[in-house]
């Protein structure tokens, strides 16, 4: 198993930039892919990003292609989110999450993920 806390939420202005993290305690994070969803108030969580076990493979919501970068360092048990020209609907509690299995079907799907973190806030101001 593994334990997840994300920080490095706040407020930023329309088309700044933040960068989370998403420290874990486990001695099976390096062998988990990774994810990042976002959920808005009012609104279902939603995929934003996904990293392989190794590093070597990302996925990105098309809303935050060329914008956002998923990262992870494992021997730091750490996995980053890079979001630079953010938009204000972009407003929302991010969560970060593993995923034990390999293979998976959906890369997206919230019940694809395991572990989940207790989400950061980013707010996001015109």
């Amino acid at each position: 198993q593994v334990q997840l806390v994300e920080s490095g939420g706040g407020l930023v202005q329309a088309g700044g930039s933040l960068r989370l993290s998403c420290a874990a305690e486990g001695r099976t994070f390096s062998s988990y892919a990774l994810g990042w969803f976002r959920q808005a108030p009012g609104k279902e969580r939603e995929f934003v990003a996904r990293i392989s076990s190794s590093g070597g493979a990302t996925y990105y919501a098309n809303s935050v292609k060329g914008r956002f970068t998923i990262s992870r360092d494992n021997a730091k048990n750490t996995v980053y989110l890079q979001m630079n020209s953010l938009k204000t609907e972009e407003t929302a509690v991010y969560y970060c999450a593993a995923d034990s299995r390999r293979g998976s079907l959906s890369v997206i799907a919230v019940g694809t993920y395991d572990y989940w973190g207790q989400g950061t806030q980013v707010t996001v101001a015109s």
